[in-house]
């Protein structure tokens, strides 16, 4: 039952963060891009801060060090995302920045020296080969958005690498506050230098997307995602995690009208099956399938 309800949170979590991609690009059209960021890690950390003020006692030097790396990796990523977005579609931003579940292997090899697996190899090949059909179009189709949405992936590969070492010695609550808490700090600082007026709340647009990717993408999304991830595997949890780009083309479709080629589409499921291949051990899975018949 609590395996099911995993899976189950999981793909909510995907749903929330596909739509995310749309709800962004209805709000650059009122907002700028450090507008938005900050409107949104600024609500899912005051709530953050409601719902969890007992967890503020658990905060330590050492959280606050961690928390802020973790803050500005998500920062930076957002940032890059969110501008990338200005200049190319919804669909192109959620499939690019899926990269970087693959990149993860490699930056760790860079940082802590981990090995890399034939799989990652091969699925780093075929996101390659996914970004060229997706991108260029004939190779006349990439972007500076293209460009910045893959630098977005690089800081996103940061940010897991990160978080997967530093939440297993700290309160994850106590951690994700100070993260959200660091990630609003660097959009005010942004903002400020930049001279960008506060999100006004007068705009029902603006109003409406800053609260959802405030409350449901940021702090829900990934408050499901760890309690959720306790009770799936990580092959399953890789696998459903996938599908977020998925839903982000979906609703870019539904919502946006926006036009897929078949070329894109085709991008799209290489780049899906790199993502895949370089997460998943499917001899595991034949493995245990295999033992779970015998048992039978």
């Amino acid at each position: 039952m609590k395996r099911n309800l995993g899976r189950l949170g999981l793909l909510l979590v995907t749903i929330i963060w596909g739509a995310a991609y749309v709800v962004s690009d209805v709000a650059l059209d009122v907002l700028n891009p450090y507008q938005l960021m900050t409107g949104r890690f600024l609500v899912a950390f005051v709530v953050m801060v409601v719902l969890f003020f007992n967890m503020l006692k658990r905060i330590t030097k050492t959280t606050l060090v961690r928390g802020g790396i973790l803050g500005i990796l998500l920062y930076l990523a957002f940032a890059f995302q969110t501008v990338g977005l200005t200049y190319t579609t919804p669909s192109k931003n959620a499939f690019l920045t899926a990269i970087s579940v693959v990149l993860v292997p490699f930056i760790g090899l860079l940082l802590f020296k981990n090995k890399i697996s034939i799989r990652a190899y091969i699925g780093a090949f075929l996101s390659i080969i996914g970004i060229g059909l997706l991108s260029l179009e004939g190779f006349h189709g990439f972007n500076i958005g293209d460009s910045l949405t893959l630098i977005c992936a690089v800081f996103f590969s940061l940010q897991l690498i990160f978080t997967s070492r530093f939440v297993r010695k700290e309160n994850i609550f106590a951690i994700m506050i100070v993260q959200m808490g660091v990630a609003t700090l660097c959009g005010l600082v942004v903002n400020v230098f930049r001279g960008d007026a506060f999100p006004s709340l007068t705009n029902v647009t603006g109003s409406l997307s800053i609260l959802y990717l405030g409350v449901f993408s940021t702090m829900v999304g990934f408050m499901v995602q760890t309690a959720a991830q306790r009770f799936t595997t990580d092959t399953e949890t890789a696998i459903i995690l996938s599908m977020e780009s998925l839903w982000g083309m979906l609703f870019s479709m539904v919502l946006l009208k926006e036009q897929i080629t078949l070329q894109m589409a085709i991008g799209a499921a290489v780049i899906l099956m790199g993502v895949l291949v370089s997460e998943v051990d499917f001899k595991k899975m034949k493995h245990r399938k295999t033992t779970h018949y015998e048992r039978d």
